[in-house]
């Protein structure tokens, strides 16, 4: 488990998977950094888009998120699906483990 004293760095490189309701085709990948865009849908249920890949820091994803806001597009999830590459003597994780 992640303790308080432990924080990923600001600028650092991370892969993550930001979830949106709604549909965006794959054209829309150049806009978002070259995130990969994938869409779920069925049953009746709004369409998901998943845009995952690397994000260079938390400036850049907090730009993602504001193109996102921007889209008026419902964010869903953020979630950081890679650990950046830390020194030894910086061992924070994205998320609780």
């Amino acid at each position: 488990m992640q303790n308080n004293s432990q924080r990923p760095r600001l600028d650092q490189p991370a892969t993550y998977a930001i979830k949106v309701q709604g549909r965006l085709d794959a054209g829309w990948s150049a806009w978002f950094d070259d995130l990969t865009v994938s869409v779920a849908s069925g049953g009746g249920a709004p369409a998901i888009t998943t845009l995952t890949g690397p994000v260079i820091d938390q400036v850049a994803l907090h730009g993602l998120l504001a193109r996102i806001r921007d889209l008026g597009l419902p964010l869903l999830s953020v979630q950081c699906l890679e650990e950046p590459a830390y020194s030894d003597a910086d061992t924070a994780q994205c998320d609780d483990k």
